[in-house]
């Protein structure tokens, strides 16, 4: 083993060579203040099966070390952390069987091994492949800002080798994860503050714990977005793709037209195509696809376009206004929605929109086998409830199970034919939908 390398190992786990510092080297790792996420207690009894890969993807700073080194200092067993950005790390890992070969010289016994960052790694897929089928006996953990570099662009595939969790910024319901058992005015009194601070800042966790959040959030954009995707995937046109970030910011809840951004951008087409998939694979913005169910004129062809963080959208706005003070108040509130949806869509739920060739148009649609429920947002001030002519023609067209009104805060409930329409503040958005598809 490379001598360079073989410090810079011990430098990152002092346990090796003091076992007894283990459990002070694993609660160092953590944060001072944590914050519980709601990751199943089935997911992380996964993380401890041997021979699988386990990926944890999600955008940087997203929380997902945290993640695995709470779950690690849970267990307080041994783990090898392995840094994939660094340079001698990255030529490491290469070859499964010559860092396996390596580690027999380095451990007494085989413990778990916990790649960082391993989008990194030159074909990560290929490397991890190869320890799976070597069968290693150990866990192994990984993290990962980019699906696409830990999927897609690798020729081997880790169907049947590899668990998949994604970990996206703190979801409203994860902020606000301290105030059960608090009295209810207070709770809702605080509740209501922390909606307004996260739809303002978004959900990173230093972020939602900075006295500056702003200040982040500027550096976060910087450093990490626009620096990590020029770094992975050695964009041709930065100025393009920063422009482009900013359209998307401008722009959300909007068909996506590739044509009319490549003329704005001053790009090819593909070129946006391609560079819209970067933002998508690094988890920043996701198309949204229609919602087709085949039973009147539909739109069928072009998705919409959303941000995953409200606060990198409105640092690109450059407004953290509370949500009665803005101008974009209906994008911003749509976006949030979006947001807390993406976040908390249970297990084999798909997330549409819905608009008719006629224009009609429900902001959101979330399908689970044969369960439908229809969202439509409004910024404006309650008023008495009232079903909009769209979201009708949809009731008519599919019954789902649940409308639910997205409206300020309007509390009601109604049935419509075999509907259940339900008008209720924003902050409830996620907890609705899952009692909903229940």
């Amino acid at each position: 083993m490379n001598r360079d390398l073989q410090a810079l190992l011990l430098r990152d786990n002092p346990w090796l060579a003091e076992p007894g510092r283990l459990s002070g080297w694993l609660r160092h790792r953590l944060p001072d203040s944590l914050i519980p996420r709601e990751v199943s207690r089935a997911v992380r009894e996964r993380w401890a099966e041997a021979n699988r890969a386990h990926l944890v993807v999600g955008p940087r700073q997203a929380g997902k070390s945290t993640l695995l080194w709470s779950h690690l200092a849970e267990r307080g067993e041994p783990a090898l952390f392995v840094d994939c950005e660094q340079v001698l790390v990255q030529e490491w890992c290469r070859s499964a069987p010559l860092f396996l070969a390596d580690l027999e010289e380095l451990l007494p016994r085989p413990v778990t091994l916990f790649f960082e960052e391993a989008q990194h790694l030159e074909e990560a897929g290929l490397f991890l492949k190869g320890l799976v089928d070597r069968r290693v006996g150990v866990p192994v953990l990984v993290t990962g800002s980019s699906s696409f570099h830990l999927g897609a662009r690798t020729r081997e595939s880790l169907a049947g080798r590899a668990t998949r969790t994604r970990l996206l910024p703190l979801s409203l319901s994860e902020a606000c994860h301290d105030l059960a058992g608090k009295p209810p005015l207070v709770a809702d009194r605080l509740a209501t503050e922390r909606f307004e601070r996260h739809l303002a800042f978004g959900g990173y966790p230093a972020v939602w714990q900075a006295e500056q959040p702003d200040l982040l959030l500027a550096d976060l954009v910087e450093a990490v977005i626009l620096r990590d995707a020029s770094d992975l995937f050695r964009i041709g046109r930065p100025d393009a793709f920063r422009k482009l970030l900013h359209l998307l910011a401008t722009q959300v809840g909007s068909l996506v037209n590739l044509a009319e951004w490549a003329s704005i951008l001053g790009i090819s087409r593909d070129t946006v195509a391609a560079y819209l998939e970067i933002l998508e694979a690094g988890h920043v913005a996701v198309t949204l696809p229609p919602f087709v169910g085949g039973r009147r004129a539909e739109l069928t062809s072009r998705p919409k376009v959303y941000l995953v963080d409200a606060g990198i959208r409105n640092r690109l706005v450059h407004d953290f206004h509370p949500l009665a003070e803005r101008a974009d108040a209906g994008p911003a509130l749509e976006n949030w929605v979006f947001s807390e949806l993406w976040k908390s869509l249970p297990d084999g739920a798909d997330l549409h929109f819905w608009r008719s060739s006629s224009g009609a148009e429900v902001d959101f649609v979330v399908q689970r086998g044969e369960a439908i429920v229809a969202l439509e947002v409004k910024a404006g001030r309650p008023g008495r409830p009232t079903i909009a002519r769209a979201a009708r023609s949809f009731l008519e067209a599919y019954e789902p199970r649940t409308l639910l009104m997205v409206q300020g805060g309007l509390t009601h409930r109604e049935r419509e034919g075999g509907t259940e329409v339900r008008w209720l503040p924003p902050r409830e958005v996620a907890e609705a939908l899952r009692e909903s598809l229940a």
